[in-house]
């Protein structure tokens, strides 16, 4: 049995590649790059482009289970040249956007091509990603050992990409997942606030946070680039997920839900905390060079 990961040098789909090749299993890995991309020895890399249907043949040949990196526009057209060539089951990386509601532009229509196309599928819907942390604050952190954030006190669930690539994994592997959707979030309800902290503990170093408005933090994040100046509109609370205006104020209000949905319920393991996260990208936040003068070990204000 061959599985297919689609999306596969993406921050989940390496993963999945990976766990996937633990199992034993017969892994093909499909990016529009692969002589650049780098998987474990047995993987089976092939070139293939989700936003070009007709340039999967080769990564589709003799493939039973897929696992799906969402593309809108091409969903269609995709799923229905899986189920040609002979695809089973699909998990479908979505969002927990779709649960809520918000989403019903991007990753809901990837759900109901696979969904209408009578193959056993299963959606991953995580929430946000720890890794956006990385994105945002991590430049600042490097240069600096700084972070600004106009919403210090807000809190929320992140969930670790370890824990979305696992229950993708499961999915995959595993029998009794077909029509589930399983909602992914972090274990606990944490501050941006101590989100800083962890980051400081797990680096060994001091990092100041400097709490600025959510104008003057759009405007550092735009400076950015990438990731942060890509989404700084929708995180900062200027557009809703559809793209719409929105009230940055609104942020604020947001009240958290006590408990939300994670990976335990799945895997039998318990969720990995931001504390955890922290520690498995330290280095991707450490300041080059000696720790500075004057700072140690402790965590933000």
């Amino acid at each position: 049995m061959t599985i297919l990961v689609t999306g596969a040098t993406g921050n989940i789909g390496r993963l999945v590649v990976e766990r996937l090749v633990r199992s034993g299993a017969s892994v093909r890995a499909m990016t529009r790059s692969p002589a650049t991309a780098a998987f474990p020895p047995t993987t089976d890399i092939v070139k293939g482009d989700l936003h070009d249907p007709r340039s999967l043949t080769e990564a589709l040949r003799g493939v039973e289970r897929m696992y799906l990196f969402p593309v809108p526009e091409t969903a269609r057209q995709v799923v229905a040249a899986a189920k040609q060539a002979g695809v089973r089951r699909v998990v479908v990386l979505s969002s927990g956007a779709v649960t809520g509601g918000y989403d019903t532009d991007f990753h809901l229509p990837v759900e109901q091509a696979v969904e209408e196309s009578g193959l056993d599928w299963t959606h991953v819907r995580p929430g946000e990603f720890m890794l956006n942390k990385l994105w945002l604050w991590g430049p600042s952190i490097r240069s600096e050992l700084v972070v600004r954030d106009p919403h210090p006190d807000v809190a929320w669930f992140p969930v670790h990409e370890g824990d979305i690539a696992d229950v993708a994994a499961a999915a995959l592997l595993e029998d009794g997942h077909a029509g589930a959707a399983y909602d992914l979030n972090g274990p606990e309800l944490i501050s941006h606030r101590d989100q800083v902290r962890a980051i400081s503990a797990a680096i060994g170093q001091e990092i100041r946070l400097e709490q600025v408005t959510p104008a003057e933090a759009r405007e550092i994040y735009r400076r950015q680039g990438g990731f942060a100046a890509a989404n700084a509109d929708f995180l900062l609370g200027f557009e809703d997920y559809s793209g719409n205006d929105s009230d940055p104020s609104a942020v604020e209000a947001f009240q958290a839900p006590e408990i939300l949905p994670t990976a335990e319920s799945v895997t039998g393991k318990p969720a990995r905390t931001f504390a955890q996260w922290a520690h498995d990208h330290a280095e991707a936040f450490r300041r080059p060079g000696p720790l500075p003068t004057g700072q140690g070990p402790t965590g933000a204000p």
